[in-house]
């Protein structure tokens, strides 16, 4: 397993698996096969609604718990919860997390950040990180944070590398987590003649190709599966890497285009969405 080494000196794996829209059933069954097969980074959050299913699987997969870097997200809702951070530890049935987000520059995120930096001297968390705040939001985060975060997630793939955010990073060695890595699905992203040829090359998937390119970028990803097989396919890009020829093509295919734009309707609907929890 490729790791990086965050800029407070933890250690965080390059691949995880990632458990957005995956049902506790399935996240259950889905993570402990993942972690089985030696993934290593688990990635949730209050609004999947899936933590205490994700917490089962960590206990029941026999890993020990200090070889899982474990991330979980708090939602706008309970940005003013006093009891959250403990209440999302509950869930997932550990003293601690590797990484705590917030999870939207909705609603009152700045006293969420201040939430989580307490957490983080209090030891709750090992690492402190903000999830869609690139740009003006990033900016206005290192106007009043006193402790920088170590990573950010954001979406991110060949039609949107994030070029801009890469350089507004560097200075601070801020890590970037990729979502949406396969472009939200998007056949045309898929199907890319380049892409197809590349993955021709190297006897991979064009899925896997995607996948690679986030690692040899210097990007962690956290592909999503309910799928045992895809999950195997999406670890089995740590057996290949791109070459230099390989990513100056990919590199062509930048549109500077989103799939997911913030705009005010959707901060404002975030901050109302409850989080729907999976029962003890």
């Amino acid at each position: 397993m490729d790791k990086v080494t965050l800029n407070n000196g933890v250690i965080m794996p390059t691949l995880g698996i990632g458990t957005f829209l995956i049902s506790p059933p399935d996240a259950l069954n889905g993570v402990k096969e993942a972690l089985k097969m030696g993934y290593r980074h688990v990635d949730t959050a209050n609004l999947y609604g899936n933590e205490r299913a994700v917490g089962r699987a960590i206990k029941e997969s026999g890993v020990p718990r200090n070889e899982i870097f474990l991330a979980t997200k708090i939602w706008p809702t309970e940005y003013h919860n006093p009891n959250i951070v403990n209440e999302t530890l509950e869930r997932l049935g550990v003293s601690y997390v590797d990484l705590l987000y917030v999870h939207q520059p909705a609603g009152d995120w700045k006293a969420c950040y201040k939430m989580i930096e307490k957490a983080y001297k209090e030891g709750k968390t090992r690492a402190i990180g903000i999830s869609n705040m690139e740009g003006h939001w990033l900016d206005e985060l290192y106007s009043f944070c006193e402790i920088k975060p170590q990573v950010i997630q954001v979406e991110c793939h060949p039609y949107f590398p994030q070029k801009e955010l890469r350089k507004q990073v560097e200075k601070d060695g801020l890590r970037i987590v990729s979502w949406f890595p396969l472009g939200h699905g998007d056949p045309s992203l898929l199907n890319e003649p380049v892409i197809s040829e590349i993955a021709k090359k190297h006897g991979v998937s064009n899925a896997q190709v995607l996948l690679r390119w986030q690692l040899d970028m210097g990007f962690t990803v956290i592909p999503g599966s309910k799928n045992v097989n895809h999950i195997k396919d999406n670890f089995d890009i740590l057996k290949f890497k791109l070459d230099e020829d390989d990513m100056k093509k990919i590199a062509s295919l930048d549109k500077n285009k989103k799939y997911n734009e913030q705009t005010d309707a959707k901060l404002d609907a975030y901050a109302h969405r409850v989080p729907v929890y999976e029962k003890p």
